[in-house]
């Protein structure tokens, strides 16, 4: 989670170095103001990750002209001499893909990533979507430490029903004698959905977090076989409870949230109409 003193001034830096046209209202930002703000420190760093935004402003239907607009500027060097810099004129939305092709890990890139989302300056609204970013980027290292896993004990002589099995006495350990089908039952969770697509960022992160140690052991100890896979699993499970537990925290009794699947779905949409309602940069 980004600390509230570094999202306050993110904000600000974008704030202040956003700019209006006049005749249009159109607010766009100049990739030279930009740049520093996400983390880049060269120019030619930077230009590549506009040029990837372009394309994917393109194959999104979006006239590319609308929302990216090259232009140069005259800047001041050390000696006191001037001269011309590539530069580019930014709208909301532009912004947003530039943000999209970066790494969310790095704070500045996950807050643009909220920041150019939503077409407010409302830090509640940019608050609420960090945490719907922190929950879906948990979810993928999930799903990445998973498919590991499975590749992993594959490869030692356990087949996909034998993976089920493990982890669900995983899932066992972790949530206080609950397994898989049964914290589905108490989330009501219908069919084949995994119960990860409705658990809050917390308890994702914790299950991510056996997960990669169970990866780590597997790998380090050279373990073979369902049943030594499966002790190693739910004493990673059972260690990152009693460390819940130190804090006053039970997984079983924490909420469900939201399906994953239908937060990204929302995401998507709610990204489509910003390039409709971000407005286009003024003509050239």
């Amino acid at each position: 989670m980004i600390e509230k003193n570094t999202q306050n001034f993110l904000q600000e830096q974008f704030d202040i170095s956003c700019q209006s046209d006049e005749s249009t209202g159109v607010e766009f930002w100049f990739a030279r103001d930009l740049m520093p703000l996400l983390g880049y420190s060269r120019w030619e760093n930077f230009i590549q990750a506009i040029q990837r935004a372009i394309i994917s402003c393109s194959t999104s239907g979006f006239n590319v002209d609308d929302h990216f607009r090259g232009v140069t500027k005259m800047v001041e060097l050390g000696s006191g001499a001037k001269r011309e810099v590539e530069d580019f004129m930014l709208t909301r939305y532009a912004c947003y893909l530039i943000a999209q092709n970066g790494d969310p890990r790095k704070q500045p890139i996950a807050f643009a990533q909220c920041y150019f989302a939503v077409q407010t300056r409302k830090q509640e609204i940019i608050e609420e979507r960090l945490k719907l970013i922190e929950r879906t980027e948990a979810r993928d290292r999930l799903r990445e430490a998973e498919t590991l896993l499975s590749k992993n004990i594959y490869e030692r002589g356990v087949d996909d029903k034998g993976f089920g099995r493990i982890r669900s006495k995983g899932d066992q350990a972790l949530f206080g004698g609950f397994n898989t089908q049964q914290m589905k039952d108490r989330y009501g969770i219908k069919g084949s959905r995994p119960l990860a697509d409705f658990l809050p960022t917390l308890t994702i992160a914790a299950k991510n977090l056996a997960a990669e140690m169970t990866n780590y052991n597997v790998q380090q100890e050279d373990l073979f076989g369902e049943s030594a896979i499966s002790n190693e699993h739910v004493q990673n499970n059972t260690s990152v409870r009693e460390m819940l537990g130190k804090r006053g925290i039970k997984p079983e009794e924490l909420p469900a949230d939201e399906d994953i699947k239908k937060v990204e779905r929302r995401v998507k949409s709610e990204v489509k109409k910003l390039g409709k309602q971000t407005g286009k940069l003024p003509e050239k």
